[in-house]
């Protein structure tokens, strides 16, 4: 007689406590951080390299040419070579069709319109918020093994790293007992950020503070001058938003209730296959 399979239901506790709390204070101050920061950058929207500002050969501007084809135009600068970036990066016309100069547009920054010392305030409260809440999520990732029991990927996962490469970009996700633990691109992608992008912020946006220069003067040689730091820390907080991107888009085509739930009350729903007849 032939089996016939059906899908069960599994409930599991997914997500403790510390780590829900932590998450979401995590997307509080990352939301307002970026945004604030946008507002900071628009201040000088150029990255250089070295110590110093080089004003005729920056790595990166967002400025705006006065004679377009059809009168200002906001510009990107990437390395010497010029692209259109109207409306988006630049500058670009209002609702009165006045145009008006900014790095990025006022509508994604903190505040919403050009005020450099809110943007700070800003900044620095939910930087140091930030900090802390990161502080009490390491501690309690190293002292509950959480680090080592969900997070540090083992043998077997990253040999079959580039199956799973393939498996995501086919759309093919984990199901049954796999679906119980993060696959080994979560754990690396996880690791990355928590052990290397966030403190790199960290430490580049200590350097780019005058006082922390005074008091710790090796962090310019370590970054290789203020504007170096500047750039690196634009760098990493722009692969961080990468990265919040593609975590937001595997939770909407992996199931958002599902996984909303989990990061809410720590129980995730698991599907797994069961034989009947």
């Amino acid at each position: 007689m032939a089996h016939e399979k059906v899908m069960a239901r599994e409930v599991i506790y997914r997500h403790a406590g510390t780590v829900r709390l932590t998450h979401w204070i995590n997307v509080l101050c990352l939301l307002v951080l970026l945004m604030s920061g946008l507002q900071i950058f628009n201040a000088h929207p150029a990255l250089y390299f070295g110590s110093t500002s080089d004003f005729a050969d920056p790595a990166v501007a967002m400025t705006y040419e006065r004679d377009g084809p059809d009168g200002p135009i906001g510009v990107t600068d990437l390395f010497g070579t010029r692209f259109d970036t109207t409306g988006w990066l630049g500058g670009g016309y209002e609702a009165d069709g006045e145009f008006q100069r900014y790095g990025f547009p006022w509508s994604i920054t903190l505040p919403g319109f050009r005020s450099l010392a809110k943007g700070r305030s800003w900044h620095f409260f939910f930087a140091w918020a930030f900090v802390i809440n990161g502080l009490i999520y390491l501690g309690y990732t190293l002292l509950s093994g959480h680090l080592r029991r969900d997070l540090a990927p083992d043998r077997g996962q990253l040999k079959g790293i580039w199956q799973s490469i393939k498996d995501h970009a086919l759309f093919r996700f984990d199901h049954g007992e796999e679906a119980k633990r993060y696959n080994v691109l979560q754990k690396l992608s996880y690791l990355i950020v928590i052990f290397i992008l966030l403190p790199l912020m960290l430490a580049t946006g200590l350097t780019m503070s005058p006082g922390m220069d005074a008091a710790f003067p090796w962090l310019l040689d370590i970054f290789g001058g203020r504007q170096s730091a500047r750039t690196i820390h634009f760098i990493s907080a722009s692969l961080i938003v990468l990265f919040v991107l593609v975590h937001v888009f595997m939770v909407l085509v992996t199931g958002v209730w599902n996984n909303l739930r989990s990061m809410i009350t720590g129980r995730f729903v698991i599907k797994t296959e069961e034989a009947e007849g």
